[in-house]
């Protein structure tokens, strides 16, 4: 996927420069731009979307210290005060982080965890603006072209698992008039079915909550798969066995489709 950054404003761009010169004199190895703004996709009320990266034993003994630091240089800079005049939500996200991901175990009704977001949006779907040494490079390494096959056979059982169950108790809850839960199984069997297939695939997400269309069609090139996922959340009559019949339809598209 070829990405680059299109910032939707001036403030935008100069914000990012500004940024890059501040941490182009602190002790840290990378600065990468990420998001809407890495993927040219921002518009003038997107926020602009830095991460920091800093080595384990650095971020250990420098976090507290670099954020003191920032704090004071980001509220002192004209540029970003102008920047949050811009759009309505146009302000700064930037962490500071080492790179390391740990998978967790999903919850049975939590939803899928951000594993392979966390990857994505730190060493695919980015734009590295400054590279002080080789970190950002040995530690994507690992992820790319994808991580190790025994854990991904491991995490996609685990998304089968859960998006089953959630699917599974999509009609006992619609038999009891529970429809909002119900609803709520579908959506996060949606979202477990989205993880499922980047990672049968060998592909990391951007999100599973926005972006679908760019991701199905665009990353996955399934434009097909992208309007039956619509279809899914069209609910026309709410207290209804319709919400249960949308779960059986999501279940035969994870077999075909996974």
């Amino acid at each position: 996927m070829n990405i680059k950054p299109t910032y939707p404003t001036v403030q935008h761009e100069q914000a990012t420069e500004t940024i890059v010169e501040f941490f182009s004199d602190q002790d840290i190895d990378s600065v990468i731009l990420t998001c809407s703004c890495a993927r040219g996709k921002a518009t003038k009320d997107s926020c602009l979307d830095i991460a920091v990266l800093v080595s384990p034993e650095k971020l250990i003994n420098q976090k507290e210290a670099l954020e003191k630091r920032w704090n004071e240089f980001s509220e002192s800079e004209k540029i970003f005060s102008d920047l949050y005049q811009v759009g309505k939500y146009s302000h700064i996200d930037l962490e500071f982080t080492d790179g390391c991901f740990i998978p967790k175990s999903p919850g049975w009704t939590t939803g899928p965890d951000n594993y392979e977001l966390e990857i994505g949006n730190t060493f695919v779907y980015v734009i590295p603006l400054l590279e002080r040494t080789d970190y950002f490079q040995k530690c994507k390494a690992p992820y790319l072209p994808y991580y190790d096959e025994e854990l991904r056979q491991k995490r996609l059982a685990e998304a089968k698992k859960i998006c089953l169950n959630n699917l599974d108790h999509v009609p006992l809850y619609v038999e009891r008039g529970l429809y909002f839960q119900a609803f709520n199984r579908l959506y996060h069997a949606s979202q477990e079915f989205m993880q499922a297939i980047f990672i049968s695939r060998r592909v990391y997400p951007i999100a599973y909550d926005k972006w679908i269309r760019e991701q199905i069609e665009e990353i996955l090139e399934l434009p097909e798969l992208y309007k039956m996922l619509v279809s899914l959340m069209e609910i026309h009559h709410f207290e209804s066995n319709e919400i249960a019949d949308k779960a059986k339809i999501l279940e035969q598209l994870f077999y075909e489709y996974v």
